[in-house]
């Protein structure tokens, strides 16, 4: 270990907490943490020079890859102009240019209002206190019930957490959250009392943190039908679904859905900086004008031309590169790799997005005391590929620039590093 290298671990050690991480294991001396230098494309370099294939983008947040040229050029443009300025009382450029781009993804009339905010979590706690507030001048305070999906995740926040079905990370801040209402299916949702509720927020097609989850086909579409009919308002969570991770760029296209709130965040500056965006009606956002209706939620770095102009860059590229059609082909090939690797194990797979869940040579799971998908991802960096477990579950989650070549190196190397810990 080189002296730089030893230098940031001392310091990290003694000074940094890191998220969703056992801090205990982190700082023991026999192992060893990595610290991230620079970037290119789909790889990543250590401070000891060791190259890895970003297998989860960084967290689900890159697109077209790190160090982009474009991107990069269009945030030195802006750096020369002005990097922040208040998006309270004040507009910027950017922030304008940005807001009309998303609104042209959907049709006239439908998603016309962006409010920015600065990651997931803030995205959809934006969309339940606006939800909540509608209903209140509205002429309907009753509705003041939010229903969410068991095993679902939608940020850390308290009023995001209050929306989490996963019992390990939000059970005991429970008693201090909304009033929510959990169901597995839609069986379940239409038995509760729905003049009560506000919203029903869901992960389109595919729940990430649930182990990569897949929900049936078709039933997207009937939980915005049931809304309609039910004057429920349909909060749809695209943190990790959106900008073509499912292979268009917002999954609710796949089945010709239009939420009254759209979550966006990770990919929408492609990987660069925190921004966030919450698209509703323009219905929505009359309930909100003047003095007595103002939505009174923001944060000092809301809209900030910075990061709205690395995710106009962004966008850009999705033209330029031809992304879409490049990934419809990509993830057919992407899907063909993991069946011919891991076929004795559990694929769920929803586009550029997968979840391989490791199982025993008798088709059974691990002991969780095992932590077989910790270790796993482990020896995986022996391999030249970076990427974290759910339990059990491996996610692989490459940024949308991988080519096919690219692709196979990163499922060789996760075959390698299961061959390593389970054997053959």
């Amino acid at each position: 270990m080189n002296e730089k290298t030893a230098q940031w671990l001392v310091w990290d050690r003694q000074h940094c907490w890191h998220p969703f991480t056992n801090q205990l294991d982190w700082c023991d001396p026999s192992f060893e943490p990595l610290i991230i230098e620079r970037g290119q494309g789909v790889w990543l370099w250590d401070s000891e020079g060791r190259k890895y294939f970003d297998g989860n983008s960084s967290i689900w947040t890159n697109i077209h890859g790190h160090s982009h040229p474009h991107i990069n050029a269009a945030m030195k443009a802006q750096i020369e102009e002005i990097s922040h300025s208040s998006f309270l009382g004040f507009g910027n450029a950017r922030a304008s240019e940005l807001a009309a781009a998303l609104c042209d993804f959907f049709p006239s009339n439908t998603l016309e209002r962006v409010f920015f905010s600065d990651d997931g979590s803030t995205a959809v706690e934006c969309a339940v206190k606006m939800a909540l507030q509608y209903r209140m001048q509205s002429g309907k305070p009753q509705r003041t019930k939010l229903v969410a999906f068991a095993n679902a995740y939608h940020g850390d926040t308290m009023g995001a957490a209050s929306l989490g079905g996963v019992s390990l990370f939000f059970e005991r801040f429970r008693k201090f959250g909304m009033d929510v209402s959990f169901v597995r299916n839609l069986d379940e949702l239409y038995l509760l009392d729905n003049t009560t509720i506000s919203a029903v927020v869901i992960e389109p097609l595919i729940q990430g943190v649930n182990q990569m989850h897949l929900w049936p086909t078709g039933m997207l579409k009937q939980l915005r039908n049931w809304c309609n009919a039910k004057d429920v308002h349909l909060i749809l969570d695209e943190v990790m679904t959106g900008f073509g991770r499912s292979g268009t760029m917002f999954a609710c296209e796949q089945e010709d859905v239009i939420p009254d709130f759209l979550c966006l965040a990770k990919g929408l500056t492609g990987g660069y900086l925190p921004l966030a965006a919450t698209m509703t009606t323009d219905a929505i956002y009359r309930a909100f004008l003047g003095s007595e209706n103002t939505f009174y939620y923001g944060h000092s770095y809301t809209a900030n031309p910075l990061g709205c102009a690395a995710a106009l860059a962004n966008l850009q590229l999705f033209k330029t590169e031809n992304t879409l059609a490049d990934i419809r082909a990509k993830s057919d090939e992407f899907g063909k790799l993991l069946e011919d690797n891991f076929s004795r194990h559990v694929i769920r797979r929803c586009g550029m997005m997968s979840g391989i869940e490791v199982r025993q040579n008798n088709g059974s799971p691990y002991a969780a005391s095992e932590q077989v998908g910790a270790r796993i991802c482990y020896a995986a960096r022996n391999h030249g590929l970076l990427t974290r477990p759910i339990r059990d579950t491996i996610v692989l989650m490459p940024p949308l620039c991988s080519t096919i070549e690219e692709l196979r190196y990163a499922v060789n190397a996760l075959s390698a590093a299961m061959e390593d810990v389970c054997g053959a």
